[in-house]
């Protein structure tokens, strides 16, 4: 059985397709895969299947019923902002103990391959004291660290490195995907990435449409599994 987290440096950068991919490239090669989303916001039960968790359960070839969304996703919070500030205004909360708990379970379970997705980036705040973070340590994979070309993500890649480092969380790979309308090239910010970030696979992933999850990328990362 191989687990693996992914996350990233910031929020709508990437971490749903790098996660769809993974699976698609998983199924093919025969694989048994799961996958979570524990926390989603923005989550408008009418649209569930343009949702992060109705893609998924796409990617996995399930059907999108509400026990397979409460399956993936157990914290389904409305507002498209942070899950502590969303579950406030829900007038509910994000359990930590028992976020890590019901990962912890799921990752016993797992007969194969097991994707867990996070939420926004690594110092996303869950409730009033834990953050991704906390729940990347809490329950200890390797992780997928998704980037953007953006002017900025430079910064924001090599201190989340650094934040995970000094957390001694280990890293299995970091996709650079390709933000659009960017000054910064994609070729130019995954090789600066990789002049900081040794020993650790970079990858530089182009812009692609929703539908084309067959890429080079996505056969290496389904390698790291």
């Amino acid at each position: 059985m191989t687990a693996i987290f992914v996350t990233s440096t910031g929020t709508d950068i990437g971490k749903t397709f790098v996660a769809r991919g993974m699976i698609q490239q998983l199924r093919a090669r025969g694989r048994m895969v799961e996958a979570l989303k524990p926390i989603i916001t923005g989550y408008d039960p009418r649209m569930a299947h343009l949702s992060d968790s109705g893609r998924l359960l796409a990617a996995l070839g399930l059907t999108l019923t509400p026990e397979h969304i409460a399956a993936m996703s157990p914290y389904r919070l409305r507002a498209p902002v942070s899950p502590d500030l969303a579950a406030r205004r829900q007038g509910t909360g994000v359990d930590f103990a028992a976020l890590t708990a019901y990962c912890r379970a799921a990752i016993g379970r797992t007969k194969d391959a097991l994707i867990i997705e996070g939420i926004g980036g690594i110092m996303v705040p869950l409730d009033d004291r834990h953050t991704v973070l906390d729940w990347m340590v809490e329950i200890d994979l390797p992780l997928i660290l998704v980037a953007g070309s953006y002017v900025g993500a430079l910064s924001h890649t090599l201190t989340a490195l650094d934040v995970i480092e000094r957390n001694d969380l280990k890293v299995a790979g970091v996709v650079v995907s390709e933000s659009p309308g960017s000054a910064a090239g994609l070729a130019d910010t995954a090789d600066t990435i990789r002049r900081f970030a040794a020993g650790i696979a970079v990858l530089a992933l182009p812009r692609l449409p929703e539908s084309m999850l067959d890429h080079p990328v996505m056969a290496a990362l389904a390698d790291l599994m």
